[in-house]
């Protein structure tokens, strides 16, 4: 997931740089959007990792 955050970062840089801006908003939207899920879904992986005791 935060692949595919990079990509459509990648994209949005890339479209503000030929000015795109409508294309660059929604690209940076969607990067930000997936690079939150990803931290979300990170920490809670992190948190459950944590709880199990090793065996």
């Amino acid at each position: 997931m935060l692949y595919w955050a990079l990509m459509f970062f990648i994209i949005a840089i890339a479209a503000a740089v030929f000015g795109f801006g409508g294309i660059a908003a929604g690209a940076s939207s969607i990067a930000q959007i997936l690079f939150f899920v990803f931290l979300v879904l990170f920490i809670v992986s992190l948190i459950g990792g944590l709880r199990r005791p090793s065996i």
